[in-house]
């Protein structure tokens, strides 16, 4: 299966909580319907992203990163990469490497769509229709900084950083 029909396939399957939310999984596979590349970062019309909302053993912290280019602390995650044979492992992939912690477990269906305009490696304006899951880290993993990351830390779900409050939603879809 290669990944466009893995990410299909996963949107289809899922079943998100809110209005909202199921607005934006039928607009995402419109996307991915009317586009073949929707995967590809060189899809100048936007493509689909992975993220992870990576949580400590037990729950009650998120890791975030301190985004480099956009300034602002954000979950994990990124492009799908050619190798990616799915879409939870492309979230799993850039979990790992943001967060250089091993042993990181992935939560089966997605828990939050979110399409944001950006400019990112291709140098022009884009959509990310960025995929979100949550991920659970093993009791006292410590996180390494990565060079994709200006800071990288944990923070209580009750005390997030200033800033962040557009996060909130995805907290909460990822602790319920």
């Amino acid at each position: 299966m290669n990944l466009h029909t893995d990410v299909v396939e996963t949107l289809e399957k899922w079943q998100p909580g809110t209005a909202g939310q199921e607005a934006l999984r039928h607009a995402f596979l419109g996307f991915l319907a009317a586009r073949e590349d929707a995967c590809r970062r060189s899809c100048a019309a936007g493509h689909i992203t992975a993220s992870a909302v990576v949580l400590d053993a037990s729950r009650s912290h998120v890791l975030l990163t301190l985004h480099p280019r956009v300034g602002r602390w954000l979950q994990l995650g990124g492009h799908c990469e050619d190798s990616d044979t799915s879409l939870a492992a492309a979230a799993l992939r850039e979990a790992s490497e943001e967060s250089g912690m091993s042993g990181l477990t992935i939560s089966a269906e997605p828990v939050h769509l979110d399409v944001h305009p950006i400019t990112c490696s291709l140098g022009v304006p884009t959509r990310h229709f960025d995929v979100r899951f949550v991920v659970v880290a093993p009791e006292g993993a410590p996180p390494v900084r990565s060079a994709e990351s200006d800071d990288l830390r944990w923070w209580p779900l009750t005390a997030l950083p200033p800033g962040s409050e557009d996060l909130t939603e995805l907290i909460a879809a990822a602790c319920e």
